[in-house]
Order: C-alpha cells, then sequence, then structure tokens
C-alpha cells in the first residue's frame, strides 16, 4: 500500500486530454484512494478531484501561427508549472499529449528529480522525429495509444506500453439508445476550438445549405463540443435559420449515431465517428503559412486518426482549398446515394475498429502510475536544476 498523501502533477492542455486525465485519475483513486493530484487542465479534471493551479481553457491551438498568437498564456502557464516543480516538487508527474508544452514540462521535472509517465505520445511518426531523443532522455514510461507506436519506443529502448486508446472505452461506456428514423440525417461537427469554428463552421454551414436543397427533408444536427459556448456559433447559424439546424448538448455519440454521415474537423472526433461505424468526411484548414510549414514536415499521407490506424483511406479528406462546400456535398452525396461504397466504407471502420482493443487504456496507466509511485529508482541518472530550463 502506498504512504498517504502521495503527491501526483498531472498536466493536459487540451479538451480531450482533459477529459483523459479525469478517467486517469478516476482509476488511479481506486487503487489509492489517499493520492493527491494538482496541475494543469480543465473542468474535467477538477470535477475528479484535482486542485486545478493552471487552467488550460485557452491553450489550445494547432498550428504554428495560431500558437504564436497565444504565446504570452503558453509561457505564462509553463513558468508557473516551472515554479510549482521547484518549490513543490511532486512523487510523480504525469504529462497527457500537448507535447510543445510538456516536453519542456518532463525536462523541468527531471531537473527537479521527479519520474515522469507520458500518456499519449507526441506524434513522433508524423513529424519532428527528433523528439524521440527528449523522450528518451527526460521520460520514465511512454503509455502509448497507437498499436504501430509501441514498436518506435522499443527500437529507441525507451520504456513503453501499448494502452490502447482511451476513446474505446469511451465510446463503449455510453449507452446509445437509438431511435429508428427514416429521414436522411447529417451531423455536422467544426471542433472544439474556437479557431476550429472560425475555419471550419462556414463551409459546413453552406455545405450543409446544398444539401438540404438537394434533400429537403434533411435533418441537421450540430452536437456542441464541452469547450464552445452557445454564443460562439450563434452569429454563424443566424444566417442559416431556413435549415433549422438542431443543436445538441450533452449527447454526442447518439447524435453521431442517428447520422447517415458526419461533415467533421479533423481530430480525436473522427476515431469517435469510426468506432460508432458512421461514414464522415473529414475537413480542416490552417492559416496558410501554418499548413505550408506543417506540410513540409509531415511524414503522413493522412491527417485523419481513423486513416492513419487503418493506413488507407476509409474516409475522405479535404484540407484547405478543397475543404470547400462543392467537394464536400459531392462526398456526402456518396455516402447517402451510393450503397455500395458506403458498406465498404463501414466495413473499412469495422476493421479499423478491431486495431485499437477492447479499450481499458485509463486503468492500465493507472496502474503503470502506481508502479512508478511504488518504485524508488529512476530510468533516467539525476540532472541538475537550470534556472533556465
Amino acid at each position: 500500500m502506498l504512504k498517504q498523501n502521495k503527491h501526483v502533477l498531472i498536466v493536459s492542455g487540451e479538451a480531450s486530454g482533459d477529459m483523459y486525465a479525469a478517467r486517469l485519475i478516476t482509476e488511479m483513486l481506486s487503487l489509492d484512494p489517499n493520492l493527491c493530484f494538482f496541475g494543469m487542465g480543465g473542468d474535467n479534471m477538477r470535477a475528479a478531484g484535482v486542485d486545478i493551479l493552471v487552467d488550460a481553457k485557452d491553450l489550445a491551438v494547432v498550428g504554428i501561427v495560431e500558437v504564436l498568437s497565444k504565446f504570452n498564456m503558453i509561457y505564462s502557464a509553463l513558468k508557473k508549472v516551472k515554479t510549482i516543480l521547484k518549490k513543490n516538487p511532486p512523487d510523480l508527474v504525469i504529462l497527457i499529449d500537448y507535447p510543445g508544452f510538456n516536453l519542456r514540462v518532463a525536462k523541468m521535472a527531471k531537473q527537479a528529480g521527479v519520474k515522469v509517465l507520458y500518456y499519449i505520445s507526441p506524434q513522433i511518426w508524423a513529424w519532428r522525429k527528433n523528439r524521440i531523443h527528449t523522450l528518451k532522455k527526460y521520460v520514465d514510461w511512454m503509455a502509448v495509444i497507437l498499436p504501430f507506436e509501441a514498436k518506435i519506443y522499443e527500437q529507441a529502448q525507451i520504456p513503453v506500453t501499448f494502452v490502447g486508446h482511451p476513446i474505446v472505452e469511451q465510446v463503449k461506456s455510453t449507452a446509445l439508445a437509438i431511435e429508428q428514423h427514416s429521414q436522411k440525417t447529417i451531423c455536422l461537427m467544426p471542433g472544439s476550438r474556437s479557431g476550429e469554428i472560425k475555419n471550419l463552421l462556414p463551409v459546413i454551414l453552406e455545405s450543409a445549405k446544398r444539401l438540404k436543397e438537394l434533400y429537403p427533408s434533411l435533418q441537421l444536427l450540430l452536437p456542441l463540443a464541452p469547450t464552445i459556448l452557445l454564443s460562439e456559433i450563434t452569429p454563424y447559424l443566424s444566417h442559416y435559420s431556413e435549415l433549422n439546424i438542431k443543436i445538441i448538448k450533452n449527447q454526442t455519440y447518439e447524435a453521431i449515431q442517428k447520422s447517415d454521415a458526419v461533415i467533421v474537423s479533423s481530430g480525436t472526433a473522427t476515431l469517435e465517428i469510426a468506432l460508432l461505424g458512421v461514414p464522415m468526411v473529414i475537413i480542416y484548414k490552417l492559416a496558410p503559412l501554418s499548413y505550408f510549414i506543417l506540410k513540409k514536415l509531415a511524414k503522413i499521407n493522412y491527417i485523419g486518426l481513423c486513416n492513419i490506424i487503418a493506413e488507407k483511406s476509409i474516409a475522405p479528406e479535404l484540407i484547405q482549398n478543397d475543404a470547400n462546400p462543392e467537394k464536400i456535398t459531392h462526398e456526402i452525396k456518396r455516402f447517402l446515394e451510393n450503397a455500395e461504397y458506403r458498406h465498404q466504407t463501414e466495413k473499412n471502420l469495422a476493421e479499423m475498429k478491431m486495431k485499437l482493443g477492447d479499450g481499458g487504456a485509463s486503468k492500465k496507466v493507472a496502474e503503470l502510475a502506481f508502479n512508478l509511485l511504488n518504485t524508488t529508482e529512476s530510468c533516467h541518472p539525476s540532472v541538475s536544476w537550470d534556472p533556465d530550463g
């Protein structure tokens, strides 16, 4: 049994990480109710019992130019985490995704003599492969969520466990009582970040307008991401009142399963939709400079997680200028009108689902964390404290 009041610093910077962290904390508390958690995150972590010292609400961004626009907030948060580590070192640091920030925290933690568990790997298989050297130097254990990631770390001689994707357990744990419907239904999912709403919601709504013209009885659902306020999307929706779009709160999975197809922003949602077996069109837009740089650096053929895991295109991707109403409408029409194409897509989605296993990621990571808390040895030699970190 652990001695009482061991402290864990947990750091998450995005909505999905906040959600996964909350599930992990619940599992860790089932192993030892005396654990104390503090750190950086959002409402889910707070509800799970974490003392939130840095609120991550406004820190989630994608793209190099977009990150620069929030540099001051990100720098301030990093400085605060650094102060916490120096003045009140925990027994363990758990880092969840958010690599640009968390790799710096990993270095600070090792300088403070604290073990580090990294849950949800930086996408080194896609770009910035050199990050693996930082991970090897400052991380005690990697808990990876994609089946091919473990081999990468094993080859680099970094302790690693493939735990499966946490979204599997989340989708499985949701009770879905779905009514049968004869009405064609499209789900609109513009993203969970304010920048995504600005870049993607207008093109999604224009696509919905075209689809409504083709299918007058079409039902349109828009699940509201927990990180987005209704007031953020209302100005856009006011120009499309004739579409009668139904805003869905706290029932995203139900909305997806009621739908014949989904128009979705690239991100974790693509995996949720794939696990529910619903065809989708993946779209994304970045600032032109960010896209230019990332395209030069990225070493992958797809951006959608479902396509990356499947290692082939099982959901069409429309990026930058291709993410336009004409092409989006065309792809949705294929799902609605071509039964053979739809059937093959559903078969591909089912095959991808098999690759992710049966779930239980949170419990597996909790056990890894518990073992690290109980182990006195570090995987790394001591690192002297560098005040400029």
